[in-house]
């Protein structure tokens, strides 16, 4: 379980392949510091399980079907990734329940710079729009951020907004982004639960179609 809120900016040092997936070496000095083997960390919003560490690096595997649905994918040898160890328990909840299952992809649309901060319109798949609300949460690259506008329901490609502060542009990849990144995306889990009810209160009388 992760929070959303980056503790580091980490590096793709190599990437191997191994059978059908990868196995990433990240040089993250603050996480690999006491990283241990079995330990989850967040690579860009997506939850990695420690195969290996030095003091500055650690291993993990990433099997085919992660990189199909997620944007590591398009990384290589030098792509730089936001980094967060998983929540200790008793720890304060700063961002939002982050669970590293990135439910898909979006693109930056937009960039649009403010005195002090920069808002991004990131483009949002069809079966995830209804998850995302203006106001609500949502991971981008595995950091919390708050919808700050969103697209409506009546236009053909769905989007949303999310504005970001200094902090955040310094702290995390986002400010690096520009048109046509690609970013992953995690949904609000609540929503996510919510849609799923919904889904098995539309059926008929006896729980079956």
């Amino acid at each position: 379980m992760f929070t959303g809120i980056i503790e580091e900016i980490g590096e793709i040092s190599a990437i191997t392949a191994s059978g059908d997936g990868w196995r990433l070496t990240v040089r993250a000095p603050k996480a690999a510091a006491d990283a241990v083997h079995g330990e989850s960390i967040a690579v860009s919003g997506v939850c990695l399980t420690v195969v290996g560490s030095t003091h500055d690096t650690f291993d993990a595997d990433v099997m085919k079907q992660t990189l199909d649905v997620s944007a590591l994918g398009a990384l290589g040898a030098g792509s730089r990734v936001n980094i967060e160890k998983a929540m200790p328990v008793g720890a304060r909840l700063g961002g939002h329940i982050v669970q590293g299952h990135v439910d898909g992809t979006g693109e930056v649309l937009q960039v649009r710079p403010g005195a002090q901060w920069r808002v991004l319109r990131i483009s949002l798949p069809a079966d995830l729009a209804p998850l995302v609300v203006d106001k609500g949460s949502i991971a981008v690259a595995g950091t919390s951020l708050t919808v700050s506008a969103v697209s409506s329901p009546a236009e053909s490609a769905a989007w949303f907004e999310v504005s970001l502060i200094p902090e955040t542009l310094e702290a995390t990849i986002l400010g690096a982004l520009v048109p046509g990144d690609p970013v992953n995306l995690e949904t609000d889990i609540l929503a996510r639960h919510v849609e799923r009810l919904l889904a098995f209160h539309a059926l008929p009388e006896g729980g079956s179609r």
